[in-house]
């Protein structure tokens, strides 16, 4: 196999639709595999160490959202949740969980192969965290955010910025790409669990934005009904 095959692990307990997914994908030049429940999918993800994982939620034993919430206590490699659920509660918590997108059944093999190529895209990583023991620092062209000593630089100038919309500017900024929830930003910053009103995220992103409006191939985007997602291009 090439090296610059990307691999493809798609966990789907009906056999048809799995292969026709590879079939989709092999014909990308991406490399795949399949598995059909929950157990291979964790044994899988150790052994044929993906790229990707397209991840179907109702799986035989351990189901899509324990599979994706034990890889994520490992890794972060990309996972798309494929289900025939629609509703927006499934959605939510695959996304908390950790999934970076998600698919409803029947879905088009062109939009599915735009998928995995946006996602595979847009966590790549763009510009590297340094993080040591000395310094958190997060860069992008136009932006620099230091945690160390809480100073937000944008394009050239510094921002006045309180410590709860800086720390939330890095943890977005941190992830590029990753849809966080209201509920998970509350719970990361101001460190408690969601307890009724979540408009505190939404000001305070309201202010970021008003400080800064976006750089040439990043902004701040708003997923509607779920969250946030610091979006690189």
């Amino acid at each position: 196999m090439p090296a610059s095959k990307q691999k493809i692990l798609i966990v789907d307990d009906d056999a048809n639709i799995a292969e026709l997914i590879a079939l989709y994908l092999t014909k990308e030049c991406f490399d795949t595999k399949t598995v059909g429940d929950g157990e291979s999918a964790l044994q899988a993800f150790r052994t044929y160490n993906p790229d990707l994982i397209l991840l179907d939620i109702m799986l035989p034993g351990i189901d899509g959202y324990q599979v994706c919430r034990e890889i994520r206590t490992a890794s972060q490699v990309p996972i798309i949740m494929l289900s025939a659920k629609g509703e927006v509660f499934d959605k939510v918590l695959g996304l908390e969980l950790g999934a970076d997108d998600y698919m409803e059944k029947p879905f088009d093999s062109k939009e599915l192969v735009a998928r995995v190529k946006a996602v595979l895209r847009r966590t790549k990583p763009q510009t590297p965290v340094r993080e040591s023991s000395d310094e958190k620092v997060v860069e992008y062209p136009g932006l620099t955010i230091n945690l160390t000593n809480y100073s937000v630089i944008y394009n050239g100038k510094p921002v006045d910025m309180p410590p709860k919309e800086l720390e939330l500017l890095y943890f977005l900024a941190a992830s590029p790409g990753r849809v966080f929830t209201r509920e998970q930003l509350l719970d990361q910053i101001w460190g408690y669990e969601y307890i009724g009103d979540t408009r505190t995220v939404d000001v305070h992103i309201k202010r970021i934005r008003e400080k800064i409006p976006g750089g040439q191939d990043w902004k701040i985007t708003t997923i509607w009904g779920i969250g946030y997602k610091f979006e690189v291009t």
